[in-house]
């Protein structure tokens, strides 16, 4: 009879275990099988709501010039009509118009300091604050803006001190933290949306110092300015852009990270502008083919195409066709990586960098100086001097090369200041037709050697054939001494020359 038994003692013990582990799982703490549970959501909220503020801004407008006043007789019965009609336009002007637009931001300070986006308040000539408990104030002075980053400080004198948040560390952000925003979308003031970062450091081009965290907590138009909290409810970001097709949260908004603000809004308190580091170089960015053709295991860094003269990088040694690899301690992976570690870097501080220069590394330290805003860069450094040579035209990877002279100056225009040689031929589905190379480019250096006659390219190639490289990097300049980085491919074969 026991045997008979066992099937049902193995079906319960099954039915049991399974039954164990399924409470198991219903009586996990909530903690545990939710980080984040609906009380604590609702808790923040609450906490954080009387913080964030609704931004509606009033930019008053005058039309054109409109039909000329009438001659109306006097005593006719349209006389009153027509002067009251003009007396309201002004002088000759139509009437003044009023554009509202509507925004978000938060109190950083309970003496009134408050944070939005500089698109928030473009153009305003009024902007007013509003509340949760409904109460209104008026903006008194914009303590600055940045445009680069897209903030701006307002301030505010309210009757008693106001709820201020803080910031927290954005750099410690993960993708898959919860993260709640708060803000004014489409005018509903103290929305509240919850979502997770999906990604950080993202570039949308929208300005040099691109480093956004992006979430899919629901941002909408209005939500701009507003704060992204973390789940201590701390300020990680402050929402600024959205992509949507439908100009409709679709899940992907993107936010300013906290560590970026934090940095501009003190500058922007301490001296109403922002005070950046300047290297002075115009850099580029290392792909796959101009790193192989440096000889570096892959790409990273980034590289100078051009050194303004008298600026810090030229006082340093920095020298064009240099590949920035460290700056004060942080590796550059990227291009991008370098402006926003200068940027942030204090003016005058000396400060070392590690670059790579024809194979080796070299150590230099740079003073760093403070960028001008909106400064044009000029007399960009004379990189080569050598007085060219006679020689007669080359076919070399796509290109026709000439030595220069005053007849191919006038042609194409180039500087007297320039020196190479001049590309006047570009062969149609080349990979340097490809490269946007054109006739009228000037060649100046091949892999980090000048070069002043087409002899002197091919001498260069053969070279690198010879050594085993499979691409080869040229600097090439404009006729207005706009210098850019080019790698193309070393096909087989003997250069040809031909007239």
């Amino acid at each position: 009879m026991a045997n008979r038994h066992r099937p049902f003692h193995r079906q319960a013990f099954v039915l049991i275990t399974a039954a164990v582990l399924a409470f198991g799982w219903l009586f996990v703490p909530a903690e545990k099988a939710h980080a984040h549970p609906p009380e604590l959501i609702a808790d923040l909220a609450e906490r954080l709501t009387d913080s964030v503020v609704n931004i509606s801004t009033t930019q008053k407008i005058i039309g054109r010039r409109g039909i000329p006043r009438p001659k109306i007789p006097k005593g006719s019965p349209f006389e009153e009509f027509f002067n009251e009609f003009f007396n309201r336009r002004g002088k000759g002007g139509l009437p003044r118009k009023k554009i509202n637009s509507l925004g978000s931001g938060f109190v950083i300070d309970p003496s009134g300091l408050i944070v939005t986006n500089n698109h928030v308040i473009e153009g305003a000539d009024e902007i007013i604050v509003s509340f949760h408990d409904g109460s209104k104030l008026k903006v008194v002075e914009i303590v600055g803006r940045d445009s680069k980053t897209d903030l701006a400080l307002l301030r505010v004198t309210p009757k008693k001190p106001l709820k201020a948040v803080k910031f927290g560390d954005s750099d410690k952000v993960r993708v898959g933290h919860w993260v709640m925003a708060i803000g004014n979308p489409f005018g509903l003031g103290g929305s509240v949306s919850v979502g997770i970062i999906s990604a950080t450091k993202r570039d949308i081009n929208s300005g040099p110092y691109d480093d956004f965290l992006q979430t899919d907590a629901a941002i909408n138009r209005g939500n701009s300015g507003g704060p992204l909290f973390d789940m201590n409810g701390d300020v990680i970001g402050v929402n600024t852009a959205i992509f949507s097709p439908t100009g409709g949260s679709i899940g992907i908004g993107f936010a300013i990270p906290s560590n970026t603000a934090r940095h501009v809004l003190q500058q922007l308190q301490k001296w109403g502008e922002t005070r950046r580091g300047w290297l002075g170089v115009k850099i580029q960015t290392i792909t796959d083919e101009i790193a192989e053709s440096l000889g570096m295991d892959r790409a990273r860094g980034a590289l100078i195409a051009t050194v303004t003269p008298g600026g810090p990088a030229d006082k340093a040694g920095l020298q064009a066709g240099d590949v920035v690899l460290s700056f004060n301690g942080q590796p550059v992976t990227t291009m991008r990586v370098l402006p926003k570690l200068v940027a942030r870097t204090e003016i005058g501080a000396m400060v070392p960098i590690t670059v790579l220069r024809d194979g080796k590394i070299t150590k230099l330290t740079i003073k760093i100086g403070r960028l001008i805003e909106n400064k044009p860069v000029k007399n960009v450094r004379k990189l080569i001097a050598p007085t060219p040579r006679k020689s007669s035209s080359s076919r070399i990877l796509g290109l026709t090369l000439a030595p220069l002279n005053d007849r191919l100056r006038q042609k194409y225009r180039i500087a007297k200041t320039i020196n190479g040689v001049v590309i006047t031929d570009v062969e149609n589905g080349s990979p340097a037709q490809a490269k946007r190379i054109r006739p009228g480019n000037v060649l100046l250096e091949v892999t980090q050697k000048a070069v002043s006659t087409p002899e002197e390219v091919r001498e260069r190639i053969d070279e690198l054939k010879r050594n085993g490289r499979r691409s080869v990097l040229l600097l090439l300049s404009n006729g207005r001494r706009e210098l850019r980085f080019v790698a193309l491919p070393i096909t087989g074969g003997k250069t040809q020359k031909f007239r």
